[in-house]
């Protein structure tokens, strides 16, 4: 793959000008530690987009210096590697100290295009024991660290907020999960990895002041606009609770499921943050659950918004000493529900095709989600195949009948849209355009994925940079690429994933 030109230096792996701003925070926040070295490590995968954000020279990735470098076997220069403290709620209840267990941020790098702080923090994920691995072993597998890649460029090809992956790095070094795998280390890119959880930490310990300086750091950083304003608190709630809105709403749109909205995985910045069981919605069922492990359903499809909003809350909890007022708070977090109910209708007026907004277009998107319920639709098939809809030939609509068990609701749904195209006078080959421009063809099913791994834990890596090609451009119609958009085949309703990673 050709590694995009960036307009500015290209570094190599040793070249790297490497800072860590977040060390310059008081030690309380973080805790100084080496990477633990990985035998014989081999690379993986890269990404050559990520690569180039950061200005590195994407043929450095097949080096042994950049391989060493980024399993955690040597430093890079000027590194100064931390693990950070934080806490959470965990499926809605209060864990205490959570913290970096196996992650480790290694620096930031200039990142001239990344407003507002041009740089892009540099972060190890399965580099060994931290201070804060409680009982874990501070490492990951080779079959979640090409999730979390994957899944990590996916979201970004398809526009939605999220960190990025650089590489994937692996070793046949042994650890345990449910079984044995072996281990790999996954290089996480984001301007920051602080968390809700960051702030809860220090409002649960009573520590007022280390609460202000993440604050004060956050918003000198990545916030600076509000220095200067009168509660730069509130407005620092304010503004992640409006992008936490907006991130939820586009994974409602591409029917994304997070699987663990713990609030130590939430963003201060609205990033789509640590891909554990993570899926994206095949058979349509609001109530669908991509992590085995959340036995009560809590991070379903389906209540995803209402859980953005709770761990909003619980932000603003922890802010509210910063804040100073209960009033404040709460009128800080008001933005929340009209936030996603405008960007999500913006998304799937955008989804249909849909130019103007009519007072009862909530109505037409209800029923929708309706028939997919009923029928089981598959999420991303149809919405695709939608682009192709002419109201005026039925003819047109056959592949979309197909796909549905009660062909009659969707007869009387289809009537109903397009009695709404004609309002607009719309135009069926410049909306399929403006359709297929929003609703993608190929998103990283379940199954895909476990293809790609399945082969890579036999040392066969192309089918993870063939995966990596076509969700790199997930709206293309990519002709010899259809398989990548088939339907799950039926092996595939046996996988499951959870927190065990």
């Amino acid at each position: 793959m050709n590694a995009p030109k960036p307009p500015y230096p290209v570094y190599r792996t040793n070249t790297l000008p490497l800072e860590n701003s977040f060390a310059t925070l008081p030690p309380a926040h973080y805790t100084a530690l080496m990477p633990t070295p990985l035998p014989d490590p081999y690379l993986v995968c890269a990404s050559a987009s990520t690569a180039a954000m950061i200005g590195l020279d994407f043929a450095e990735t097949a080096s042994t210096e950049f391989i060493a470098s980024f399993t955690g076997n040597r430093l890079l220069a000027n590194s100064k590697p931390l693990s950070a403290v934080y806490s959470g709620h965990q499926f809605g209840v209060w864990a205490g100290q959570l913290g970096d267990g196996r992650a480790i941020l290694l620096g930031d790098v200039p990142a001239p295009d990344i407003e507002p702080s041009g740089r892009l923090e540099l972060q190890l994920k399965g580099a060994g024991l931290t201070p804060y691995s409680r009982m874990g072993d501070g490492r990951a597998v080779l079959r979640s660290s090409i999730r979390e890649f994957l899944c990590s460029e996916a979201m970004a090809a398809l526009g939605v907020p999220t960190t990025r992956a650089l590489c994937v790095t692996g070793s046949d070094q042994l650890v345990m999960r449910e079984q044995a795998e072996t281990a790999a280390v996954a290089t996480r890119v984001a301007q920051s990895f602080v968390r809700f959880g960051s702030f809860e930490h220090w409002f649960y310990n009573e520590k007022h002041d280390e609460l202000k300086t993440l604050a004060d750091y956050v918003i000198d950083r990545y916030y600076p606009y509000f220095r200067n304003s009168e509660n730069p608190y509130k407005d620092l709630l304010t503004e992640v609770t409006l992008r936490t809105a907006h991130m939820i709403a586009h994974w409602q749109a591409v029917g994304f499921m997070h699987g663990v909205m713990n609030t130590d995985n939430m963003s201060i910045l609205g990033l789509t943050l640590d891909y554990g069981p993570f899926g994206f919605m095949e058979a349509f069922n609001a109530t669908h659950i991509c992590n085995h492990t959340d036995q009560q359903g809590r991070y379903s499809y389906a209540r995803q918004p209402q859980i953005g909003e709770w761990n909003c809350y619980a932000l603003g909890q922890a802010l509210l000493p910063l804040i100073g007022d209960v009033d404040e708070t709460q009128a800080a977090l008001r933005i929340y529900k009209p936030a996603f109910a405008e960007k999500f209708e913006e998304l799937m007026h955008a989804k249909l095709g849909l130019k103007t907004r009519q007072s009862d277009d909530r109505q037409l998107f209800d029923a929708l989600f309706g028939i997919l319920q009923d029928s089981h639709v598959d999420f991303t098939t149809f919405f695709r195949q939608l682009g192709n809809l002419q109201p005026a030939n039925s003819d047109s609509h056959e592949d979309l009948r197909d796909l549905f068990i009660d062909r009659a609701a969707f007869d009387a749904w289809a009537l109903q849209y397009g009695a709404r195209l004609q309002q607009e006078n719309s135009i069926d080959s410049e909306r399929k355009l403006a359709m297929d421009a929003v609703n993608p063809k190929y998103i990283l099913r379940n199954y895909l994925a476990q293809i790609a791994i399945e082969k890579a834990q036999n040392k066969d890596f192309s089918e993870v940079a063939k995966l990596l090609q076509v969700l790199e451009k997930p709206f293309d119609e990519q002709p010899g690429n259809e398989k990548y958009a088939a339907l799950p085949p039926d092996w595939a309703n046996d996988l499951e994933v959870s927190c065990s990673s």
